[in-house]
């Protein structure tokens, strides 16, 4: 896809696509000043800085590294139809880690990651209505599509051949103030905290749209492979839908398992262990390949496997040659991959959360260690639930 940017008479610049002419996303024009913004900006005539954890280029992210720098950028501004978010906090997703590294590359560099950020309004753009200055809300993966192309229309946004990223395509939330279109920003209800709510914007809304796409019966069996932000969530959003659905949980090491049974699992083991019975749907949480051979060899005939990662690692993909037809796809076994997520898999998610008193376990880092949180994500050593930066301190 082709990009061109042209000016708006709002100071703005759109990028649009040179074939179809649709816009991707506005933003500001260079060195546009702050008091130019919304309403609830500041009015004198000097550049404002923020504090952000930057990424330069895609590097390593292991324990040691430092990918990100901690820089001073320009806060930024509210065109027409957007708002700008005082981060309060700010979650730690695999695919933040996946961009990091280049698996998933931004559209520019540099760039700054996170996609799962709670705060409150500070600026409004020209023409919003759904949201006020000191509103609660959050900003997830999906930044904008183009609600104009047969995937738009028919519900599937998430599939937007034009759809943007927060954390990748435009900078995201690890830092003190992010802008998205109002129409793309979330209401987060009162009852859930911040630091609770951040990673059902990502790791519980792809586990709500999972949940979807497993298209679970009454009397059949869950399975979920890898028990970590998204497992966790998971599985407590899956029992409150069906109460009586035993979930298995396959995990790799003996804290996640245990974790697991305290949250409700039926049944805990490895990955390579048999379930007491087969199941009929698998959600795959995990980066590697080796879970997903063997999740299918604990397939029922006519069961689902549901993929729930926007990227895999290369590192194991030789596991792939273990794959047997007769035993691992016959029998109309179906493999499907979640892709994004769509703004109304967003609400839904918090909604339930809210309605269900949903309790997500988070580890929490202050903004400038954005780096540690990483390498423990790259590692997956000493994690429980999921991760946030705090970013209002």
């Amino acid at each position: 896809m082709v990009v061109r940017r042209e000016r708006h008479a709002s100071k703005c610049v759109a990028a649009r696509d040179r074939v179809s002419g649709a816009v991707l996303h506005w933003l500001p024009a260079p060195g546009r000043l702050y008091s130019r913004a919304g309403r609830g900006a500041r009015r004198d005539d000097t550049l404002v800085h923020m504090r952000a954890m930057q990424l330069r280029h895609p590097a390593p992210a292991g324990p040691g590294a430092s990918p990100l720098e901690l820089v001073q950028v320009e806060e930024p501004v509210a065109s027409d139809g957007e708002i700008v978010v005082k981060v309060a906090v700010c979650g730690v997703c695999r695919t933040d880690l996946d961009v990091v590294e280049g698996r998933v590359a931004a559209r520019r560099y540099p760039v700054i990651p996170g996609h799962q950020a709670v705060g409150r309004v500070a600026t409004v753009g020209e023409g919003v209505t759904n949201f006020r200055v000191g509103d609660r809300a959050g900003v997830a993966w999906i930044h904008w599509a183009d609600g104009e192309c047969r995937w738009c229309r028919s519900g599937r946004e998430n599939l937007c051949p034009e759809f943007v990223s927060t954390g990748a395509d435009v900078n995201g939330g690890y830092a003190e103030y992010v802008s998205v279109p109002a129409a793309f920003a979330h209401a987060i209800p009162e009852m859930l905290p911040d630091a609770e709510a951040a990673p059902l914007l990502c790791a519980g809304a792809i586990g709500w749209r999972s949940l979807r796409l497993a298209n679970l019966s009454e009397g059949e069996r869950l399975g979920l492979v890898g028990f970590g932000a998204s497992g966790h969530l998971v599985l407590q959003l899956a029992r409150h839908r069906h109460p009586d659905l035993p979930v298995y949980v396959f995990a790799r090491n003996a804290d996640e398992r245990a974790f697991a049974r305290h949250l409700g699992a039926a049944w805990t083991g490895d990955t390579a262990e048999s379930p007491p019975a087969r199941v009929d749907a698998i959600i795959d949480t995990t980066p590697a390949w080796k879970p997903i051979v063997d999740a299918l060899g604990h397939l029922e005939v006519g069961g689902r496997l549901i993929i729930n990662a926007i990227r895999k690692s290369d590192a194991d993909k030789a596991e792939l040659l273990r794959l047997d037809y007769a035993t691992h796809l016959w029998m109309e076994r179906e493999i499907r991959s979640v892709a994004n997520v769509t703004r109304a898999d967003v609400r839904e998610t918090l909604a339930a959360a809210a309605s269900m008193a949903l309790h997500a376990t988070v580890q929490r880092f202050p903004l400038a260690d954005a780096n540690v949180a990483l390498a423990r994500l790259h590692s997956a050593a000493g994690m429980r639930g999921a991760m946030v930066l705090d970013v209002d301190v």
